[in-house]
């Protein structure tokens, strides 16, 4: 499966300002990896982004993608959401939604709805906590694997 980038939520200045105010190089390699994950909708692994990078960047390493992932998820950029099957996706929509996860396909759909954000919202209210992430996961089967069987 190839990225695609679907819109670029960051400009490059803001993606190098903040790679530098974390005391990293802005290079082209990271700023492209900032590029596709930042724009991705597919909750990408490490190793997609890493493929697909080096088709622009043959130099890039395995090393760079992941401390460059690394940076985006301590940014709050991005977040991690290690599944089930054991492998590790990034999703750039850090806001409250649902992540309807296929356990045959590995397929991560984003499901946004209101009264999360008020859940979300009520929580924090009630509690004085001052959210910093979240992360809701349903795990089933898909309606096209489903069809499948």
């Amino acid at each position: 499966m190839s990225l695609t980038l679907i819109e670029r939520p960051a400009s490059d200045s803001v993606i190098i300002d903040n790679l530098r105010k974390r005391g990293y190089k802005a290079t082209s390699q990271r700023i492209a990896i900032c590029r596709l994950v930042l724009s991705s909708r597919e909750h990408p692994t490490a190793q997609s982004i890493y493929r697909d990078v080096k088709r622009l960047h043959p130099t890039v390493s395995l090393a760079t993608v992941y401390k460059t992932l690394q940076v985006l998820n301590e940014l709050r950029l991005i977040q991690q959401l290690p599944l089930p099957q054991g492998e590790t996706r990034f999703d750039s929509n850090v806001d409250p939604h649902l992540n309807a996860v296929c356990l045959q396909c590995g397929v991560v759909t984003d499901v946004k709805d209101q009264s999360l954000s008020n859940v979300v919202s009520r929580a924090a209210s009630k509690t004085k906590f001052k959210v910093t992430g979240q992360r809701f996961d349903l795990y089933g089967v898909c309606d096209r694997c489903a069809r499948r069987s």
